[in-house]
């Protein structure tokens, strides 16, 4: 009889590039993935706070930091050079680098409108578009790579006082959803992640305007919650979409397909939001 044989496991050590990665959803998902033995080439406008994230690899190549203006085609392009030439190939680009600045309709202000839509939705579709240029040609080990576009819960319904980011993440979705139908025959999956409100440094500032009540009907998101949906669910299943939490999904998906319904809930729900307000620090 055969003595079984030790059977050694050897898991390939994965590459993402992270916008964003500076803060909130983006730094969370660099630190656990270095954490885990993959290489991340972390992205941000500011460069400085992602040096903490060198704490968290095993090895200095393990981490490469880049400056990263996403709104910028021409940076998108030199960076994702810049990771052809880190690594043997590019497992997974995700698009996490978002704005926010809520307000209502009497007092939004251009520049604002221009800097959301800019970061938000084109940001990512320059980066969704370098990415696939990028992957596009890659060899094909269960699939040539894997676009993340992290969009929002707002997004999928109406949420009064944030009627631009919501006008943002709502054409982030929609691209999202579109093109994964063209990347398939590409070998390129696309996965879009919608959040409801998490507690990030992009929601702190306004934990206390109005504009942001519908924010807080709902206790807050940690970032480890979001963080642990795309590891462990984007990653290793690839869906198209992604609702964090899944109930809060389905709510908004009814409410989006209903707006009428979502209309004459909108002033309970604000209340609500209010009162969740006041009551934090």
């Amino acid at each position: 009889m055969l003595s079984a044989l030790p059977v050694t496991i050897i898991l390939r050590m994965r590459h993402h590039l992270i916008t964003g990665a500076a803060s909130g959803f983006g730094f969370g998902l660099a630190r656990t993935l270095l954490a885990r033995g993959d290489s991340v080439l972390a992205c941000d406008i500011n460069p400085a706070p992602m040096e903490q994230l060198r704490a968290f690899a095993a090895a200095p190549a393990q981490l490469s930091i880049r400056q990263l203006d996403v709104r910028d085609p021409a940076q998108w392009e030199q960076a994702m050079q810049a990771a052809v030439q880190l690594w043997p190939r590019i497992d997974t680009v995700m698009n996490v680098a978002g704005v926010l600045r809520p307000d209502f309709i009497a007092d939004i202000k251009t520049a604002d409108i221009d800097l959301t839509f800019d970061v938000n939705t084109k940001g990512a579709i320059h980066g969704t578009q370098a990415a696939f240029r990028a992957m596009r040609n890659q060899a094909d080990e269960n699939g040539r790579g894997h676009i993340i576009n992290v969009a929002s819960m707002a997004g999928i319904t109406p949420v009064p006082g944030m009627s631009i980011y919501a006008a943002s993440k709502f054409a982030l979705r929609g691209y999202s959803l579109t093109i994964a139908h063209e990347l398939k025959q590409y070998g390129i999956s696309m996965t879009v992640i919608c959040p409801s409100g998490a507690d990030t440094p992009l929601v702190e500032p306004y934990r206390h305007k109005a504009q942001a009540a519908l924010i807080f009907i709902a206790p807050l998101l940690t970032t480890e919650q979001v963080v642990r949906a795309i590891v462990d669910r984007a990653l290793v299943k690839r869906p198209t979409e992604i609702t964090v939490p899944r109930p809060r999904g389905l709510m908004a998906k009814a409410a989006g397909s209903f707006p009428g319904i979502a209309s004459l809930l909108a002033g309970s729900m604000t209340r609500s939001g209010l009162r969740n307000q006041a009551k934090l620090k």
